[in-house]
């Protein structure tokens, strides 16, 4: 409710603009507020001087030499605090002729400046004077005659070369004074432009602040619509997030149920896997094992013949008899356990869709909001009179702003401006006028420097151009006497003009460069705030002069610079000048009056989701049976032994080889060729049956099936009763949780959905206090105009302008001493003389 009374007080105290960024910017989740509406001012508090801003910098380099020391806010304190009265007696007491000679030796530098250019005002016209009269007696070079000297032609070109020297450097000096009285006239002209920057950024401030405060207090109505969207879906929403906590459980026992359902039907299909692999191996080595025993039959027959009685074939008949025990199988596939008992119980598990009661339960659970939404009607019962009460804080909002004198404020607010803007546009003509008086006086004091340079320029180039140095001082043409004459103008005029250029210099000089050692850089780097912050300055009873101005309360910690830098980082008002101890903004921004009937609706929600039911006992009894189907009593180390068997106990190919071998040591005969006979045989046996049951798809693929059926149900079998009721006990857990402490479930998630709601509130409340913190009525124009006025108008325009031109003066005044000395010297060399030096020739002769 008391959004408005805040703006409003920020109105009072905000007769200011600025050019508001907009910086709120809502994370994810929470409301979105958008931005409070702001325009783009005009006002630019940076100014760039532009060439002449290297002269700007070569006088503060000088002014540093004059004043090295740095800002004495000690001493300022106590001047201002000390009581200087009328009596004599006053500045004679020890602390006062202490301050005093503080401050001469603080300003040491100027007063010493200042006493040569006093001394310098004093002596030259009275020097100038007494020259006068020296030459008018004919002294002091007044005397028309010039005596001859060997080094003449030296001295005059030393002179003419120091008198060219020193014009130079106050033409230079002459040329920086001009410059910086132009720049001077130019700012003050431009600074009108300025002025009507600020009026328009001031006009726009005030039409703005009031859509910034219906802004503020539109945007309720965007935590209201929420607020009642989220009740009109309470069931839904709380549903969700009550299904959210209980999946945490449920779905994971779902998901492991589900799992073991698979394994069943992947058990199922392994055992038929091994019985058909089995019968398809046991038929392919059963064949081969009768082919080898016939083979071994017939063979040891031919052996047991009276043809291996004999001595030469004894020995040979011996190591074929030991060899028969290698024609045999093996891997022997019909010794293996069969699996066909645990098929027939896997099967009448499988009787049982245990899938299908896993999705059964599945959509159990998925029907939790359904069942939320029909348990919460009592909520949506009780959202009209939410809605009410919603509705009422917003009209209260809006009639109280309505209510405050805004328009009133805002219209004296305007009045002030205008009235300030028409006196500023009627004066301005004044400012001008006076300045164009003041760019006139310059001008001339410009002017008496250029006529001496003038004198001293033609005089240099009459004296130079008609000079001859074949011609005695007394035959001197024209041109070169007028040139001396010229020279001697220069003098004259050097001495009527340089005390007047001086008694500026030394004005301006003190003035200007004060301003720029005691406001301008301490105002750059905020010294200057806190000598005004001093506790007791500028009121003796007050010790914080702004807060006890503003609130009438001197105790509360409000400074200027603080005040400053805050308006300069474009902070609200608010918080720049501590509004709190005037309007807590907080104490009206409590929501809890209003909240609590939100919250006592919302948490009597009564829910039961005991309806629920994930996996019924047949579903249970059907994996218990399968856990008993005694899969973990097969044999596979027997089975994985016999697949990685070869197929022959031997090599049968190269049986044959070594019995065909041995049968060519036998004397030629029917022995020989029987075993010869034998072993084509047992070729035959390999190449039929024995490289088909190692290559041929068939039995490659039973093998390989095989392997893989006994390695998948030796993992599925491994702890399989453990496995199971691991199982179950979790949707057993995840059962007990739903009955039992669903309710639990439910009012934390009933408590956070009032919380989320109630947080719509808060989080309007905050974006409240943090726009009008930031961004309702931002005070970096009061940065600006000070800025304006102090940094760029009185510093950049005036000082910076007025130390150029009397340091530019200075110099040519300075250096008008040494031109006048050697333009006089230089001027008997020119000038035509009277008489001059004759020499007799006998005397010479002598």
């Amino acid at each position: 409710m008391a959004v408005g009374l805040c703006l409003l007080l920020l109105l009072f105290c905000g007769s200011t603009m600025s050019e508001v960024q907009p910086i709120y910017k809502p994370p994810p989740g929470t409301l979105d507020f958008g931005f409070v509406p702001a325009k783009t001012y005009d006002t630019g508090v940076y100014h760039e001087p532009g060439p002449i801003g290297i002269l700007f910098k070569i006088v503060h380099a000088f002014l540093y030499l004059v004043q090295p020391n740095s800002f004495p806010q000690d001493l300022i304190r106590k001047l201002a605090q000390q009581k200087f009265g009328n009596t004599q007696s006053d500045y004679q007491k020890p602390e006062n002729v202490v301050l005093t000679l503080q401050a001469i030796y603080y300003e040491i530098g100027f007063i010493v400046s200042a006493a040569l250019g006093l001394l310098f005002i004093l002596l030259l016209p009275l020097v100038g004077l007494c020259f006068c009269m020296c030459r008018c007696c004919d002294n002091c070079g007044g005397e028309m005659h010039q005596r001859q000297k060997k080094n003449a032609d030296c001295q005059r070109s030393c002179f003419a070369t120091f008198l060219f020297v020193a014009s130079l450097i106050i033409s230079v000096g002459v040329l920086c004074a001009y410059a910086a009285n132009q720049h001077l006239t130019s700012q003050v002209r431009g600074a009108k432009k300025l002025v009507n920057s600020n009026f328009k950024d001031l006009k726009i401030f005030l039409n703005d602040t009031p859509a910034q405060i219906d802004y503020l207090v539109s945007q309720y109505n965007t935590t209201k619509d929420k607020a009642l969207s989220d009740l009109n879906n309470v069931g839904p929403l709380l549903g969700s997030r009550v299904q959210e906590q209980l999946g945490k459980e449920v779905r994971p026992a779902l998901d492991a149920a589900l799992t073991m359902a698979g394994a069943i039907r992947e058990t199922k299909e392994a055992l038929e896997n091994v019985s058909v692999s089995v019968e398809v191996l046991q038929e392919g080595t059963e064949r081969l094992h009768a082919n080898l025993t016939d083979v071994k039959m017939h063979l040891s027959n031919t052996l047991n013949d009276s043809a291996c009685s004999a001595v030469q074939a004894a020995s040979t008949c011996n190591i074929i008899k030991n060899s028969l025990h290698q024609l045999n199988i093996n891997a022997n596939f019909s010794g293996l356990p069969g699996v066909s008992s645990q098929l027939a119980k896997v099967n009448d598990v499988l009787k049982i869709d245990l899938s299908s009661l896993v999705q059964k339960g599945y959509a159990s659970f998925n029907d939790t909001p359904d069942l939320v939404v029909n348990q919460t009607r009592n909520i949506l019962s009780a959202v009209p009179y939410i809605k009410t009460v919603l509705e009422t804080i917003g009209a209260n909002i809006s009639s109280f702003t309505k209510n405050l004198p805004v328009e009133k404020i805002l219209a004296d607010l305007t009045i002030y401006l205008t009235q300030s803007e028409a006196y500023v546009q009627d004066y301005f003509p004044v400012v001008e006028q006076y300045d164009f008086y003041r760019w006139l006086g310059c001008l001339i004091l410009c002017c008496m420097v250029v006529l001496i340079l003038v004198f001293y320029y033609l005089g240099l180039l009459c004296g130079t151009c008609g000079y001859d140095k074949h011609a005695s001082p007394t035959t001197r043409g024209c041109i070169s006497n007028t040139g001396g004459n010229f020279l001697m103008a220069g003098v004259g005029f050097s001495f009527l003009f340089s005390w007047v250029l001086m008694t500026v210099v030394v004005l301006t000089f003190v003035t200007g460069g004060n301003v720029e050692k005691l406001v301008c850089e301490p105002f750059e780097d905020k010294t200057l705030f806190k000598v005004l912050d001093t506790p007791y300055l500028l009121n003796h009873h007050w010790k914080n002069y702004l807060s006890g101005i503003l609130f009438k309360n001197p105790n509360i910690n409000l400074t200027f610079e603080k005040v400053y830098s805050d308006c300069k980082e474009n902070k609200g008002i608010y918080t720049s000048l501590h509004l709190e101890h005037l309007f807590n903004i907080n104490e009206f921004l409590n929501i809890s009056m209003y909240t609590e009937d939100v919250a006592l609706r919302i948490e009597h929600i009564q829910i039961n989701l005991s309806k629920i039911i994930l996996l019924d006992e047949i579903g249970k009894e059907n994996l218990l049976n399968f856990s008993s189907s005694g899969i973990e009593g097969i044999n596979f180390a027997a089975y994985l032994t016999e697949i990685n068997k070869s197929v022959t106990k031997v090599d049968l190919l190269s049986f044959a080889n070594d019995l065909e071998a041995r049968a060519d040591q036998l004397p030629k005969g029917a022995l020989e060729n029987a075993l010869k006979g034998h072993a084509n045989s047992i070729r035959m046996i390999h190449n039929q049956q024995v490289v088909p049951l190692e290559q041929a798809m068939k039995y490659v693929k039973a093998r390989s099936t095989l392997n893989q059926s006994i390695r998948l149900l030796k993992r599925t079998s491994s702890e399989l009763m453990v496995k199971v009721k691991n199982v179950i006990s979790a949707v057993n857990a995840a059962q007990l949780l739903i009955n039992n402490n669903a309710s639990q479930v439910i009012v934390q998630e009933t408590k956070k959905f009032m919380d989320t709601v109630i947080g719509y509130f808060e989080q309007y409340v905050e974006w409240v206090k943090e726009s009008i913190a930031m961004e309702v009525a931002a005070c970096k124009p009061i940065a600006n105009v000070i800025d304006t006025a102090v940094d760029i108008f009185l510093c950049s325009y005036v000082a910076d302008s007025v130390n150029t031109f009397w340091f530019g003066l200075g110099g040519s005044s300075i250096f008008l001493i040494p031109a006048i000395i050697f333009a006089v010297k230089l001027s008997k060399y020119y000038r035509r003389m009277d008489t001059e030096d004759v020499y007799d020739d006998s005397v010479e002769q002598w």
